[in-house]
């Protein structure tokens, strides 16, 4: 037999560490994490926010967190299956969706903190680089720290959207125009990229989306049909789009809140182990039963079982 040597040894296995339970599974990148966390010594105790970005396949989810030590803990969160209440009723994965969404996030978190007053944000939305920061104010902005998790930040992002979202809703969020779309790379090292905030601004009032939906009803209408069934049941066309994103932004900046869902109020009856909803739906709930109801079901079919086999 040949020798074969041991890489592995005892030794190894004694110093072996198991990785976290979120690294395992592949949902966190704990070196991005602790960069993001860790907070200066001389800081003490103070919060270190995040504005937290994730998306779905159906939804954009924005989040404003801090971390503690028995887990991150939301000041505020908004998604854009919330945006139905401001007007937006389809479309809630695009990129205008997600920069609402960030909008309403800001809008809410300074809301909370009672600083919806003092930083109104960029009323007027035409794609331009904006800093709150660079204002003139007696207090300090609130700050926030981009938190994309997995994603990678490619150019154009949808992330990005809800980012800007965020910033004009009056966040400061430290970023430049280089990730934003309508951003043009420069051609040698030492000149300066270009940013082209017409482009931006067609993403953000989903001019993209419309010119795509015009394409279509020309090119294909059954197409058309099919990829746009739910814009076509709430009567939306291509003409109402940019409409629909402006009212949405007033409307969130007037009142970010939302209504309220409605109560449902539905009463249940119960039927041994069915569940009778007065909406007409049923569910199946077993009862609980004791220890000794249950042994005695279990003797039962073993009684049952031997019987068949004495019968054979």
């Amino acid at each position: 037999m040949a020798f074969v040597k041991v890489l592995k040894t005892a030794a190894y296995f004694k110093r072996f560490q198991v990785a976290k339970r979120r690294r395992r599974e592949g949902k966190t990148d704990y070196y991005a994490r602790r960069k993001m966390v860790r907070q200066d010594k001389n800081k003490f105790n103070n919060r270190k926010y995040r504005f937290v970005v994730r998306f779905t396949n159906k939804r954009c989810i924005c989040q404003c967190a801090y971390a503690t030590l028995r887990g991150d803990v939301v000041v505020a969160a908004a998604a854009s299956n919330e945006l139905s209440a401001f007007g937006i009723t389809v479309g809630h994965k695009n990129y205008a969706a997600a920069y609402a969404t960030g909008l309403l996030l800001a809008r809410r978190v300074l809301k909370k903190f009672d600083l919806d007053e003092k930083f109104k944000g960029k009323e007027e939305l035409d794609g331009e680089e904006y800093h709150v920061e660079d204002e003139e104010n007696e207090q300090r902005p609130f700050k926030c720290i981009l938190d994309v998790g997995l994603r990678r930040t490619c150019v154009g992002h949808r992330m990005w959207g809800a980012l800007k979202g965020a910033v004009d809703g009056g966040l400061h969020i430290p970023h430049s125009t280089k990730n934003f779309p309508g951003f043009k790379q420069p051609e040698e090292k030492s000149q300066e990229g270009e940013y082209d905030a017409e482009a931006h601004k067609d993403r953000i009032f989903g001019n993209h989306v419309k010119e795509y939906m015009e394409m279509l009803q020309e090119e294909d209408p059954t197409k058309y049909e099919a990829h746009f069934s739910k814009f076509i049941a709430e009567g939306i066309d291509a003409e109402k789009m940019e409409d629909m994103y402006t009212e949405a932004h007033e409307k969130i900046r007037s009142d970010p809140t939302g209504e309220p869902a409605e109560k449902k109020e539905i009463t249940y009856e119960r039927d041994e182990d069915t569940v009778k909803a007065s909406d007409g739906t049923e569910h199946v709930r077993s009862n609980k039963i004791t220890l000794t109801q249950r042994k005695e079901k279990v003797a039962a079919k073993i009684a049952a079982a031997q019987a068949k086999m004495m019968e054979e």
